[in-house]
């Protein structure tokens, strides 16, 4: 009986960490909200990625939040700006990842941020993206952010980041 309670109490200690580390799907929509109009701040910064590793090619994915993206697209409420699925090891300690879309000028994206994510008995998420206005010269004139943090009470929920007039999807599920 002594052995059963101390087997217990062994895997009471162990197994959210294991469940926690491992390779996950992260699942990211970027969107504008129509009917909120648009704050732009201070250019972002020279190093916007804050250090962060850039996705490569080979741990991108396929989306799958495409019924969620077809309702956003159908609303009419919404700009959709980023659709991005990667691989990513998540655990109890912070991974973050640089993200960016389209064409580099002078250092900077027309979208580009980073994004922190932890797993634990929640799902924690700190994102900073950057909706940048770059100009036919190439110099970046204004940027629109976003900087939310979410703790989320069960991991593979849909969480939502309400930035006003910029907001995001995300879905972290295991691979």
């Amino acid at each position: 009986m002594r052995f059963i309670r101390s087997l217990t109490l062994l895997l009471a200690l162990f197994a959210p960490a294991v469940f926690a580390d491992g390779q996950y799907q992260v699942d990211m929509i970027l969107v504008r909200q129509n009917a909120v109009p648009a704050v732009t701040t201070a250019v972002a910064p020279e190093d916007w990625a804050a250090g962060a590793p850039v996705i490569n090619a080979k741990d991108e994915r396929q989306p799958g939040l495409t019924a969620e993206l077809e309702k956003l697209q159908a609303s009419g409420d919404y700009t959709v700006l980023l659709n991005k699925a990667w691989r990513q090891s998540l655990g109890e300690t912070p991974s973050s990842v640089a993200i960016s879309e389209g064409k580099r000028q002078f250092g900077h994206f027309p979208i580009e941020g980073n994004l922190s994510l932890s797993l634990n008995k929640t799902t924690n998420v700190v994102a900073n993206f950057w909706v940048n206005q770059i100009d036919g010269n190439g110099t970046l004139t204004a940027s629109e952010q976003l900087t939310q943090e979410s703790k989320t009470p069960r991991n593979g929920d849909l969480i939502f980041l309400d930035g006003g007039h910029l907001a995001l999807l995300i879905k972290v599920t295991p691979l």
